[in-house]
């Protein structure tokens, strides 16, 4: 498939492995043939708007698919159960409707999409298998974290692409939901590199992934137009019903002091850097295309 092609462009070489997260023994076979020490499941049913429309796909993907991967690597590690690190993916969309903000390692569940709640389960049978098997599985409890790679489908992107192609005169508006909605959004490589040192601490336990600071999605689009010199955006922005979640989080963004202090994980790249690589990256993409 495309992201396969991908990813072995950037990385000549790299053997990939099939494996399907829903077909426990493919993850065994997976796990066989790669001889992994360590396991990172960033698999999921990842696209929150569509999780609505599979509910039942996402459980099996994002819940389920969590507990096959673990029980895969606890018996390719046999009786050294720590000798095999596993990473999961958890996510800010658990904290749903908040009860407190910011959110840290100790703010209470309250997922608000059938994702979150998939997710919910996963992160809790990760914290399981760690506490009953003695395995070293540690959870990322990762808020929004965007670049250039991130899906069209996604609002952030969608953004980025569309100003782009505006900018260019490919394309006339953008079509949103909620402008209001606020995040906490970081760069990705930041994020990955915190997974990573994670997995690489001596005691596995969990963490919050952020950048502390909230920006609303009109910040995002105000920022992104700036970028190619359109102050006033607001005849080249619509916004449609069609877009709007059906029960939708107002305000989600993460307390990271725990991974600042233990893992000594910083952001390197702030909200304006990194609203303004990506209208960039599909600016240069577009005039690639574009090119003869």
């Amino acid at each position: 498939n495309q992201k396969t092609k991908e990813i072995q462009e950037l990385i000549p070489g790299l053997q990939i492995v099939a494996g399907d997260l829903t077909d426990f023994s493919s993850l065994e076979a997976a796990l066989d043939t790669a001889q992994p020490d360590e396991v990172y499941n960033l698999g999921a049913m990842s696209f929150v708007a569509q999780s609505w429309e599979k509910a039942s796909l996402t459980t099996d993907v994002t819940a389920k698919g969590v507990l096959n991967l673990l029980e895969a690597t606890r018996l390719y590690a046999g009786s050294d159960i720590e000798r095999v690190r596993f990473y999961q993916a958890s996510s800010s969309e658990m904290f749903g409707a908040a009860v407190s903000s910011p959110q840290d390692e100790t703010t209470a569940f309250w997922p608000r999409s059938p994702y979150g709640v998939a997710k919910v389960f996963g992160h809790h049978m990760t914290i399981n298998y760690r506490e009953s098997y003695g395995m070293h599985a540690s959870s990322g409890i990762l808020f929004n974290h965007e670049s250039p790679r991130r899906g069209e489908s996604f609002v952030t992107r969608k953004i980025s692409q569309a100003v782009a192609r505006i900018s260019l005169g490919l394309q006339e508006d953008l079509t949103l939901g909620n402008l209001e909605t606020r995040r906490d959004w970081g760069y990705a490589v930041d994020y990955v590199d915190a997974m990573w040192r994670m997995v690489q601490e001596e005691q596995a336990t969990d963490y919050v992934i952020a950048t502390g600071e909230v920006h609303s999605l009109r910040d995002f689009v105000t920022v992104a137009f700036a970028s190619v010199g359109v102050n006033d955006w607001q005849p080249l922005v619509r916004q449609d019903p069609r877009f709007m979640r059906p029960a939708d989080i107002q305000v989600l963004v993460g307390n990271p002091t725990k991974a600042n202090e233990r893992l000594n994980w910083t952001p390197s790249v702030n909200f304006e850097e990194l609203v303004e690589l990506m209208v960039a990256a599909d600016l240069e993409s577009q005039k690639l295309a574009l090119s003869p």
